[in-house]
């Protein structure tokens, strides 16, 4: 089911318009070359890949957050920012129902992708997971060759043609020619950087319709992680991605929109939980926020 949905939906499509630069925001720190203006979706509202409905996630029954409501579009760069423990990647992980994997962990409320609920009982998580891909933190290769990384996913899928998409994964994510003589070689002998785009290809070899990326260049050096903007102002032609950042620079030059967390108390200060603040498009979340709470942490009051 997941498959004709997700199929039909990304044939409506949508063009970009011009991005706005933000002022607010020191953007030329990390690199000097690409445009900061590439590809945001500024005034232009997509159609809705995700919608949170409520949604409140528990660890053996403590929130981790609660009552999230917002809507993600296609083809747009979604950012989650906010301080430390405010659940920033337990909600991208309720996107594609890894949360499932931990024992403890419930769900209330609603995810709708493409208005179907992720959690219903006829949803396959596996399927999910194939239709929305994940980037992790630190890059994960597996123990095999640069080709066999890429080609794990097609080849447990039972996908055909697995060499030509090993291929243009591995063109997609921006690698290919730095390894394509040496495809055969383990994956280890990359560079940190090289290894977290080689993990993107791997995500995308199955034709997913969503990336996720919970701090995908946290820890990599500024150059590799200009490769790693670049790439992903790239793949959002192709894909929608949601991506979990505590860097404000970055969130500033590659997000249409930021989605803005906090972390609260309850009364007796016994119990913690994220609640989001502010959902907006990023210009505005760094330039104008409605909140006072979001303005006092991107400019650094607090956090």
């Amino acid at each position: 089911m997941l498959n004709k949905v997700a199929d039909k939906a990304r044939e409506s499509g949508g063009e970009a318009a011009a991005r706005t630069e933000i002022p607010a925001i020191d953007v030329s720190g990390a690199r000097e070359s690409g445009s900061n203006d590439r590809g945001r979706t500024s005034g232009v509202r997509r159609e809705t890949i995700f919608e949170l409905k409520d949604l409140t996630v528990s660890y053996g029954g403590k929130p981790a957050i609660k009552g999230v409501s917002m809507e993600i579009a296609e083809n747009e760069i979604t950012a989650l920012i906010g301080p430390s423990g405010c659940g920033k990647s337990t909600l991208i992980r309720c996107l594609n129902r890894m949360n499932d994997l931990i024992p403890t962990a419930s769900v209330e409320g609603q995810c709708l992708y493409h208005g179907q609920d992720l959690y219903g009982t006829e949803v396959d998580p596996v399927e999910v997971r194939k239709r929305i891909g994940m980037v992790f933190q630190k890059p994960n290769p597996f123990p095999k060759s640069i080709r066999d990384n890429v080609a794990f996913g097609p080849r447990v899928l039972g996908l055909e043609d697995v060499d030509a998409r090993v291929e243009r994964a591995l063109h997609r994510a921006a690698l290919w020619d730095e390894v394509k003589d040496r495809l055969d070689e383990n994956a280890y002998g990359m560079s940190g950087g090289q290894q977290q785009r080689l993990c993107i290809a791997r995500a995308i070899a199955v034709d997913p319709d969503v990336i996720l990326m919970d701090e995908p260049a946290s820890a990599l050096d500024p150059i590799s992680t200009g490769k790693i903007e670049d790439l992903m102002l790239e793949l959002k032609e192709e894909y929608s991605i949601v991506i979990v950042t505590h860097n404000m620079q970055q969130a500033a030059r590659v997000s249409d929109r930021t989605a803005f967390l906090i972390v609260e108390l309850s009364a007796s200060e016994k119990e913690r939980w994220g609640q989001l603040v502010e959902f907006d498009e990023t210009e505005k979340i760094f330039t104008n926020p409605s909140d006072k709470r979001t303005e006092d942490y991107v400019t650094g009051k607090v956090g």
